[in-house]
C-alpha cells in the first residue's frame, strides 16, 4: 500500500479542471498528473503518423511505442512525447477534435490508467480527467466533480485560445463541447460520471482561484 495522498478532479471539457488542478498542486506541493495531456500526446502521435483513430488495435500499438512524460519545470509542466516537448502542439484544434475518440478505446485507457496509477502511487498528486474518481483512483482521499454551463465552458476555451494567439470560433466551440460531453458520457468503457463520494462544485459563476481555494481547503481538512 502506498502512503501517497491523491486528489481526483473530474468533470466535462472546459470546466477548468486542469487550471484548477495545477493551482491546487502548487499550493499543496503535490505532483500534477495531467491525464488529459497524456491522451492528447497520443492523439498528436496518431495525427502525425496517420494512424486510423477508428482502430483500437492500431492506436494501442502506437501507444506501446510512445514514451510520454510529464515534467515539472520553472514554467510549469511540460509534456514530452518520445523526448520532444509537445506542450503547445497537443492544444491544437485538430487534437481537440480527435482526443475524445482516441481516449474512448478500452485498450488505450487500460494502458494509460496503468501509467497514471504508477505515477500516483509514488507521490502525493492531483489528477484531473473524466474518470479519475470512478475508475483511475477509486480510493483517492478527495474527489471533486467540477461542472459549468456549456456556454461558459465554450467562452473560457475561446478566451484561452485567443490569448495564445490561436484561431477560435465561439459558436463552433459550443458545438464541439456539447458533442464531447455526449461522447464522454456515453462511451462504453469508464464514462464521464460523478463518483458517489465526490463533492460537486459548479464553477459557472466562480473564478478559477475561488475554485482552487475551495479544493485546497477541502484537501487540508481531509489530510490534517
Amino acid at each position: 500500500m502506498s502512503d501517497s495522498v491523491n486528489i481526483a478532479i473530474d468533470g466535462p471539457a472546459g470546466a477548468g479542471k486542469s487550471t484548477v488542478a495545477k493551482l491546487v498542486s502548487e499550493e499543496l506541493g503535490f505532483l500534477y498528473i495531467d491525464t488529459g495531456a497524456m491522451y492528447r500526446a497520443l492523439t498528436l502521435a496518431a495525427l502525425r503518423e496517420a494512424v486510423n483513430m477508428n482502430s483500437e488495435s492500431e492506436l494501442s500499438q502506437l501507444l506501446s511505442k510512445c514514451h510520454i512524460q510529464l515534467v515539472v519545470n520553472e514554467e510549469g509542466a511540460s509534456v514530452l512525447l518520445n523526448d520532444e516537448d509537445v506542450s503547445k502542439d497537443i492544444r491544437s484544434l485538430e487534437v481537440n477534435q480527435n482526443v475524445s475518440l482516441v481516449s474512448s478505446w478500452e485498450a488505450v485507457r487500460v494502458e494509460m490508467v496503468e501509467r497514471q496509477r504508477q505515477l500516483a502511487q509514488k507521490t502525493h498528486s492531483v489528477l484531473d480527467g473524466r474518470d479519475i474518481g470512478t475508475y483511475v483512483l477509486p480510493n483517492a482521499q478527495l474527489k471533486v466533480f467540477l461542472t459549468a454551463s456549456v456556454s461558459e465552458r465554450a467562452r473560457r476555451r475561446h478566451e484561452e485560445q485567443l490569448k495564445k494567439g490561436m484561431p477560435s470560433d465561439y459558436e463552433q466551440l459550443k458545438i464541439d463541447i456539447a458533442r464531447r460531453d455526449e461522447l464522454d458520457s456515453t462511451r462504453a468503457f469508464a464514462p464521464l460520471k460523478k463518483a458517489e463520494d465526490a463533492i460537486e462544485i459548479d464553477t459557472t459563476t466562480l473564478s478559477i482561484s475561488q475554485v482552487a481555494q475551495a479544493i485546497t481547503d477541502l484537501a487540508k481538512e481531509r489530510t490534517s
